[in-house]
């Protein structure tokens, strides 16, 4: 293909998509509103280390260690999700609400009995757990006991995450935003009121605002199970209809869901694995990374929502048995991506500057977090296609083993071996060991679009399982 006829048929899959009214409509109505709860769920982490700065260094370098644990645990929890919310949109386009469920029963059982585990191997040995990641005394000390008190909200943000995940595969985005909305304003209030002991409280430091987060999460639980229930949606439901699961919906969950299991858990052990390279390499590279991060996850939001639109979208269609149409609205959902990165990535830069000034830091430390996020911003582009593809379109016809290939090879073919050889051996400053872990985005997206050319993503799940 000439480099013209390459240009004209990227014109045209551009104007195809922005005068496709439907497809506009409803990547937007979901992706907008999953964007926003999880802006919001940023929001709170960058409002936690916001004013976990201001006690120090060490107290953000503990609190950005402990919540590796949770990062785990979180990745793991999604994997289930991401399995309930597969199938459920491909049932929702084939109407099959008893199934859909029976889905949200089995992940619910799945993902509380992870939270159990976490939460008691956090709560008993949290400094051991801690030592993993660093072997400065006083951040063991301080990530512990944070850990120790966090812990208890694992159980209640897994339930929470798997109705959010079956929600929004039946399309019902308002819920989960209002819950969100009220949830992190509670959350924020309570950082403030027990960090620093304002109302009359003791100040609890880096203790209150694992307290704040315990009784935020029992809250959205609570809130969002209580709502599903007032607004009578199609998962509201009695235990009966969550459990007494048919073998071959076990099979077919197992089939989709496992892999995506064994992904997120082997590629949140993987990127875990730098935090213990960062750790070792001193507090001051640990509250670099750990500052950057927080912006970095906060403009990743708008791609995690595409790719959760994604999945929906691609999911209801491939049910409905529109497989060509949903090959269409993949093609689409590449577009998109490639174009908007490109806004964020330049956001990022001029952001960076304005943003690094917010924290109390060193000047090593502020022009380390500065040269982290340009680092970031090259490689956006990157990480945001590989992002939508593998947990968007990959995933949403079921490619899961794929999939897991795609992360876990990337992650430790290279990522990992990048931050101990740059961080440890080359003792790299902490930019250069991101930029080297950064080259697996690249590895990522060019296996990953081979694979997206393939089409064999393009399934459906729901006639596979009912026959309809």
């Amino acid at each position: 293909m000439s480099l013209k006829q390459s240009k004209t048929n990227i014109v045209n899959l551009y104007k195809n998509m922005f005068t496709d009214t439907v497809y506009i409509k409803k990547v937007f109505s979901i992706s907008l509103p999953v964007s926003l709860q999880m802006l919001l769920n940023m929001i709170v982490n960058f409002a936690d280390t916001l004013m976990i700065g201001k006690l120090g260094e060490t107290e953000i370098a503990s609190v950005g260690l402990a919540n590796k644990i949770f990062f785990v645990f979180i990745l793991l929890v999604f994997g289930i999700q991401s399995g309930t919310g597969i199938l459920a949109s491909q049932y929702w386009g084939n109407n099959d609400v008893k199934n859909i469920r029976k889905v949200l029963g089995l992940g619910l059982i799945l993902s509380v009995s992870a939270g159990i585990i976490f939460t008691v191997a956090a709560f008993f040995i949290p400094e051991r757990l801690m030592m993993i990641f660093t072997n400065s005394p006083n951040t063991v000390v301080i990530g512990g006991t944070y850990l120790s008190i966090v812990c208890i909200s694992y159980i209640f943000t897994a339930a929470t995450n798997i109705y959010v995940s079956t929600m929004r595969a039946v399309g019902e985005v308002r819920i989960p935003l209002i819950v969100s909305i009220l949830t992190i304003s509670i959350n924020i209030a309570l950082n403030y009121i027990l960090i620093f002991g304002k109302l009359n409280m003791p100040a609890f430091g880096v203790a209150g605002a694992a307290i704040a987060t315990v009784i935020a999460r029992i809250f959205e639980t609570i809130l969002t199970v209580t709502l599903i229930n007032l607004k009578k949606l199609s998962i509201s439901c009695g235990i009966k209809e969550l459990v007494g699961f048919p073998s071959d919906l076990i099979s077919q969950f197992l089939k989709t869901a496992l892999p995506v299991v064994i992904n997120e858990f082997m590629w949140g052990v993987g990127t875990t694995l730098y935090s213990v390279a960062y750790g070792r390499m001193g507090d001051p590279a640990v509250a670099a990374i750990t500052i950057a991060s927080t912006l970095q996850d906060l403009l990743i939001v708008s791609f995690q929502g595409i790719s959760i639109a994604t999945v929906v979208i691609l999911g209801n269609e491939m049910g409905a048995n529109n497989l060509k149409r949903a090959e269409t609205y993949g093609s689409y959902s590449y577009a998109i991506t490639i174009l908007l990165s490109l806004f964020v990535a330049a956001a990022l830069l001029i952001l960076k500057e304005p943003f690094a000034s917010l924290y109390s830091i060193s000047p090593k430390v502020l022009t380390d977090v500065k040269l982290c996020l340009t680092v970031f911003s090259i490689f956006l582009p990157f990480r945001a296609v590989g992002l939508v593809n593998i947990v968007g379109i990959l995933r949403s016809g079921g490619d899961t083993l794929v999939c897991l290939f795609l992360d876990t090879s990337s992650v430790w073919l290279i990522g990992v071996p990048m931050a101990f050889l740059g961080g440890l051996y080359f003792k790299y400053p902490i930019y250069i060991v991101y930029a080297m872990i950064m080259l697996e985005e690249i590895y990522k997206t060019v296996v990953g679009y081979i694979r997206y050319r393939q089409k064999k993503w393009l399934k459906n799940l729901a006639i596979e399982l009912t026959g309809k």
